[in-house]
């Protein structure tokens, strides 16, 4: 048995089937997932640990996530290979200005049956029907292109030709965004934002990781990556999460890091001058599933309020809407954040 078969058997069920595992297995599995997962990306991926460990919280918390970086970081080629790591069908639509919504949801075309002559409409599936949609590039669709997403996202299902279609589980949509070339671009809508677990900055590599990079894409051999899980382990980890335990002193964090992002009476100096608008209840939801993704995926079986404060960021930077004077005067989303959690150490 070679290294990557081994390593699967690892993450698999006992001899009576995988629905029969406890939790405490599953933890234990999920972990040991997780090293195999980072092993096999790192064939194709080099560095971009902290990046790959939020695409992996998003994967099994069940939520879609939003990479923002210059191009050239890889960011297609990793939402690639896990699609390929965990043997899921995975799709790709690069958005245009002229994309229209059906040509991301499908539409109806008419046939002619060729025995009775009859001519019916067939609904014609478009890529969103796959587990791992890339929408790449998000930004430079219009909004009207862009909505046509938020069913999906928040529902799993696509209505179409006036018939609603379910989409099969695992679904999720990892889009990418450029954010220094912004002629010819859309903003998201806030309530699609929204929808987005968490929003991933990939920042440059080291100078010994792109000297990495230079030697393996200018190479004749590039490694390819083996399958670590399938769709119905994944599915049964994705359920696993949500019975992650978590304190109420957690829960309590979590609420109050969304709750003073939100401009008031009692909000810090920062967030009375810097944000519009702060983030919604769904940011909280976000930031325990978020925290439990994280600790399963370390092996632990609960929650901690570290698990909260490190997604952050991550959770709360794309739900915060900043004032004028924010925009003016170049504050950044990740420096009112880091205030939020200076004003709000744990208890």
């Amino acid at each position: 048995m070679d290294e990557a078969a081994e390593r699967r058997a690892a993450t698999s069920a006992d001899e009576s089937g995988p629905h029969t595992r406890t939790d405490v297995e599953r933890v234990h599995a999920l972990g040991t997932a997780r090293r195999a997962i980072e092993a096999e990306l790192a064939k194709r991926i080099v560095g971009q640990r902290e990046v790959v460990h939020l695409l992996l919280i998003a994967l099994f918390a069940r939520g879609h996530g939003l990479f923002v970086g210059v191009p050239g970081l890889a960011k297609t080629l990793l939402i690639q290979s896990l699609a390929e790591v965990l043997s899921l069908r995975y799709g790709r639509v690069q958005f245009t200005p002229d994309l229209m919504p059906a040509d991301i949801t499908g539409t109806d075309v008419l046939e002619e049956d060729p025995e009775t002559g009859r001519r019916v409409f067939r609904f014609a599936p478009g890529p969103i029907f796959t587990n791992i949609l890339l929408a790449d590039e998000i930004n430079r669709t219009p909004p009207k292109t862009q909505a046509a997403l938020l069913q999906a996202m928040a529902e799993g299902r696509v209505t179409a030709g006036g018939r609603t279609h379910p989409l099969d589980a695992p679904y999720l949509v990892f889009a990418t965004q450029n954010p220094i070339e912004q002629e010819g671009t859309y903003p998201l809508p806030e309530a699609q934002l929204d929808r987005f677990l968490v929003q991933v900055d990939v920042g440059y590599p080291s100078e010994a990781e792109e000297l990495e990079i230079v030697r393996r894409t200018t190479s004749p051999t590039a490694a390819v990556p083996s399958p670590v899980l399938d769709r119905e382990e994944i599915l049964e980890l994705q359920a696993l999460i949500p019975r992650i335990p978590v304190a109420d002193h957690v829960v309590a964090h979590a609420v109050g890091l969304a709750r003073a992002t939100r401009p008031g009476e009692g909000a810090p100096a920062i967030v009375r001058d810097y944000l519009g608008f702060g983030a919604g209840p769904r940011a909280s939801q976000a930031l325990i599933l978020g925290a439990k993704a994280r600790a399963a995926l370390d092996g632990r079986f609960a929650a901690e309020i570290e698990d909260v404060r490190a997604l952050a960021a991550p959770v709360l930077r794309h739900r915060l809407v900043p004032s004028f004077r924010a925009e003016a005067e170049g504050v950044k989303m990740d420096d009112i954040v880091r205030a939020i959690l200076e004003a709000s150490p744990p208890s």
